[in-house]
């Protein structure tokens, strides 16, 4: 076992200020946990190692976690958190989740570097409405999350749905050259301010008439930049083969690193073909730099959408504008009551959002199960009964696919939240618990962590996250709940990631 740790010597020659001793250590990377002991001053993890690594006069105050396990502090690799970082920077459904880095920016949904006069269209209104979108530049965002200092650290993609409703008066086509050299000039300020990179959501109507050529120019700048792209595809149902394919195509083209957001196979008909889809991906990953995410719920969420309503699975109302009193109902059950069928209750409803249970739970099983597997909530803040991944994703992935199913050992679990994500969007410093590395740390009960949020409590805290630590401060303990806020907008250009 390679332990990282600062020698006792330089070790008396750091500033001491606390030390967690007799801890079940996961360090991030997929190797065994064992028992151990951590030293943290100011923002940095000085020393980690096997019990008797650091002496004992070493700490100002000190820990005993006998019992507990101390591990990196989650990265929730796929979030719409752009907004709620600033609106509710204590950021509760996180950080009581242990989450202490939110990946911003999915789908093709960002603040910036876009505004607007009147109602956002879908899918942007996932954010909140126009006077959420107040960053004509992603500096004046970077500069909002600086102020703010949510309790989380934000990593932000750019989305190219905003990017086209910043450069074209009709996004229902494709770019024209001189709207594609604006969006590049976006990409540019974008990378030198602190984006990690550039999202699509080829899906969606505002960016679903791009064609792979708009979508791997604009990638390519992000990538001449240090960049990741990570989309939301144009198919999750029956042509989610050819959407992968035309996904891992253009990300060669634009040489730039891949994650395909929430990968799933959709609707009753694809139930299964995530035994096609994982093997084309993983044998593509031997020639390209390839992850996905996924979250642990055999249901999505999004907006309302009439050509999602179908009698084949449930659907359950997040949000509804003109009858927020059918919040939290199945679509079935208000048609009945307003004895019409379903797409007729969808229109009255409309705008509004949905949870739609499309998926297998045997396909999200091997999905989590893929070495390529990062764990990511997709979770949507602003609804008003929101899907339970908003709270619950990253103790159950622990609590009840390690632990209870042992689809694998809760260190692998780990990593898919730790060590690969910060692999894979370029967090340096992040995802392991290493000397000279972010103190961003978890303290959790690996007997008693469970979600408790379901589809119809969604916002339960889950329990057994005992403490959460982000650059050094305590920021979330069990008994207190949120107790401080140090986050801070990480990646791309802040030169303090850098060890």
């Amino acid at each position: 076992m390679a332990i990282q740790a600062i020698q006792p010597r330089e070790i008396k020659r750091a500033h001491r200020e606390l030390v967690f001793r007799n801890a079940l250590i996961f360090d991030g990377s997929s190797k065994p946990p064992f028992i151990g002991e951590l030293a943290l001053s100011g923002e940095r993890i000085v020393a980690v190692g096997p019990s008797g690594t650091i002496p004992q006069e070493v700490g100002r105050s000190e820990q005993d976690l006998r019992g507990l396990a101390l591990a990196p502090g989650f990265i929730d690799a796929h979030t719409h958190d752009d907004r709620i970082v600033l609106d509710e920077p204590a950021m509760l459904p996180k950080i009581s989740q242990g989450v202490t880095t939110v990946v911003v920016g999915n789908c093709g949904i960002s603040l910036a570097p876009v505004t607007f006069h009147g109602d956002p269209p879908p899918p942007m209104n996932l954010l909140g409405g126009a006077d959420s979108y107040a960053f004509p530049s992603f500096a004046a965002y970077a500069e909002a999350v600086g102020h703010t200092a949510p309790a989380v650290n934000v990593a932000a993609l750019v989305g190219h749905s905003a990017l086209r409703l910043a450069t074209m008066d009709d996004v229902g086509r494709k770019a024209s050259n001189g709207e594609i050299d604006a969006m590049i000039s976006y990409a540019d300020e974008a990378m030198a301010n602190g984006a990690i990179g550039f999202s699509t959501g080829l899906f969606y109507p505002p960016n679903a008439a791009a064609d792979a050529n708009e979508v791997a120019r604009v990638a390519a700048r992000f990538a001449e930049r240090g960049g990741v792209y990570a989309t939301h595809m144009r198919d999750e149902f029956d042509q989610v083969m050819e959407s992968i394919d035309e996904t891992l195509s253009t990300a060669r083209h634009a040489r730039i690193p891949l994650v395909i957001s929430h990968h799933k196979c959709a609707g009753p008909r694809n139930w299964g073909r995530t035994r096609e889809t994982l093997p084309h991906i993983e044998k593509a990953a031997a020639g390209q730099p390839v992850n996905f995410d996924v979250y642990p719920y055999d249901a999505g969420s999004t907006n309302l959408r009439f050509d999602l309503v179908s009698e084949e699975y449930r659907i359950m109302i997040s949000w509804s504008r003109p009858h927020p009193e059918m919040i939290g109902r199945d679509l079935k059950d208000i048609a009945a009551e307003w004895n019409c069928d379903l797409k007729e209750a969808a229109q009255r409803l409309d705008p509004a959002g949905a949870i739609y249970f499309q998926m297998d739970e045997a396909d999200v099983r091997r999905v989590m199960s893929s070495k390529l597997a990062m764990i990511g909530s997709d979770g949507l803040p602003h609804d008003a009964h929101p899907h339970p991944r908003l709270w619950g994703t990253f103790p159950r992935v622990i609590g009840r696919y390690a632990r209870e199913l042992s689809l694998f050992p809760m260190e692998v679990a780990i990593n898919k939240m730790t060590g690969l994500p910060a692999q894979v969007f370029k967090l340096a410093g992040r995802g392991r618990l290493k000397a000279g590395f972010f103190a961003d740390l978890v303290v959790f009960d690996p007997v008693r962590i469970i979600d408790k949020a379901t589809y119809e409590t969604p916002k339960k805290r889950s329990i057994g996250v005992m403490q959460v630590f982000v650059n050094g401060d305590l920021s979330f303990s069990e008994e207190s709940g949120s107790t401080g806020r140090a986050g801070r907008l990480i990646g791309g250009g802040d030169s303090r990631t850098t060890i």
